[in-house]
């Protein structure tokens, strides 16, 4: 019985070990942490055959698997895993090993920096509207070897792909890759932007259909210069008009009129979607060319867009108290995210931010605190240092409140000072200072936020 690793234990590491059992390998799973929960999950694994270490660094050279599947969230630079290569053990994410037993159907593979969760929801939408199997995976939904162990098999695998997932992941080839957007982040991780931005084109390169926003600047750019890795045949998108695409203009997708065109045809009414926003009108495109170009027809695209409730922890409306909107947006963990959703809310809005903070470029979030909002509450470890970037560009209206508790309630107090109709929490950071992820952190506010109805 060939033996496998897995790093990790989660629910991508968990279902990755329960696939590997399933398939016959006898299946270790190591994790560093010891708590009670964690223990009960040992007991659990042992009961189906599966082995847990918990406590303990993982040593390729000592245990020597024929098989590792690393997690999403540990490092691909890790010392063991590292020397696991170089010992020539086949290390690979859990998005490659289900990769190895999905590749019967079709992939619609979704990454980018910010967009990337609205787009794989409202695209596995479509495609379930028009009748076909098709789960979302990856940083949404099931974890992707979760799919590949339902007993009904996909029709198309909707898969959003962060770029740790694609860096443990570079066979996966999908039938459409979509690039939502690029700007600076993970770089704590990646090192560079270059780094950074080769994970992303790599996974395109492998696509035999590309999708790209042709309104981001940055992909933009790289359409103009024809560079890596576009194709000529790729299919652009701009909520700007047939007159600002890129490439073949009969490929692409635009809005005109209030209508999503692609190949001269009115696919769906704009304003069909139901999200607040300029960056969702480009989500939506993304949506509908990825669907139109897999043969959904125009019906069933138009259904799903208008039933489309939108995306938990994004833009999330959680309730109206006193007339006063308040707005989930916890999964806006970089500065680029919380811009789009503080210009996508009615104005003048009070801004709750903060976590653990990341590197990044804060100046144009900055203008739209300065344009957008009344007043900024500001929370966690990232409190100081915003702070003193929001006295950098004169901007006096803030308090740091510290935690979510008092940054709820006094937001209240705070809306009708200055009249604001939303209260949003938008952190620009990530959620780890305080939270295990950015679900966590955007649950405990909507649950703050209903206690006070």
């Amino acid at each position: 019985m060939p033996s496998a690793s897995v790093i990790g234990l989660g629910k991508s590491g968990n279902a990755a070990a329960r696939l590997l059992n399933r398939e016959g390998w006898q299946v270790t799973i190591s994790d560093r942490g010891t708590s009670a929960a964690l223990h009960q999950q040992q007991h659990d694994f042992l009961s189906e055959g599966i082995n847990v270490q918990l406590g303990d660094t993982f040593d390729p050279e000592s245990t020597k698997p024929e098989l590792i599947v690393v997690s999403p969230g540990v490092p691909w630079d890790l010392p063991s895993l590292v020397k696991a290569r170089e010992l020539g053990i086949d290390t690979i994410g859990e998005m490659e090993l289900a990769w190895r037993y999905l590749q019967f159907c079709p992939w619609v593979a979704i990454t980018g920096t910010n967009g990337k969760t609205t787009t794989t929801a409202l695209t596995a939408a479509i495609f379930e509207t028009a009748g076909c199997r098709a789960p979302a995976f990856g940083n949404i939904g099931y974890a992707a070897c979760e799919v590949a162990l339902l007993e009904q098999k996909p029709d198309y695998a909707i898969a959003e792909l962060s770029s740790y997932q694609i860096e443990s992941s570079p066979a996966i080839a999908p039938k459409i890759g979509i690039w939502t957007t690029f700007t600076p982040d993970h770089l704590a991780r990646h090192k560079t932007l270059e780094n950074y931005f080769n994970l992303k084109a790599h996974l395109l390169q492998q696509s035999d259909i590309q999708i790209l926003n042709g309104d981001d600047p940055y992909l933009r750019n790289i359409g103009l210069q024809h560079s890596y890795p576009v194709h000529a045949e790729a299919c652009w998108t701009s909520v700007n008009g047939k007159s600002k695409l890129l490439g073949k203009s009969e490929l692409g997708a635009y809005i005109e009129d209030g209508w999503v065109i692609m190949a001269d045809q009115q696919i769906v009414r704009a304003d069909a979607l139901r999200m607040p926003g300029a960056h969702n009108l480009q989500n939506l495109l993304m949506s509908v060319a990825a669907a139109h170009l897999s043969g959904v027809e125009n019906d069933a695209i138009a259904t799903a867009v208008a039933e489309f409730p939108g995306v938990a922890h994004r833009l999330e409306q959680v309730c109206t108290w006193n007339g006063i909107d308040f707005i989930n947006d916890s999964k806006a963990t970089n500065y680029d995210a919380a811009e789009v959703g503080l210009s996508a809310v009615k104005r003048p809005a009070i801004l709750i931010a903060g976590g653990e903070p990341k590197v990044g470029n804060d100046h144009a979030w900055l203008k739209v605190i300065q344009r957008n909002a009344a007043a900024v509450l500001l929370i966690g470890e990232a409190a100081p240092t915003f702070a003193k970037r929001l006295d950098d560009i004169g901007y006096s209206t803030y308090e740091i409140v510290e935690t979510m508790e008092r940054a709820v309630e006094r937001s209240r107090e705070v809306a009708k000072q200055y009249s604001a109709q939303v209260v949003l929490f938008s952190p620009a950071c990530a959620s780890f200072d305080k939270y295990p992820n950015f679900e966590q952190r955007g649950d405990h506010f909507r649950q703050l936020c209903l206690e006070m109805l």
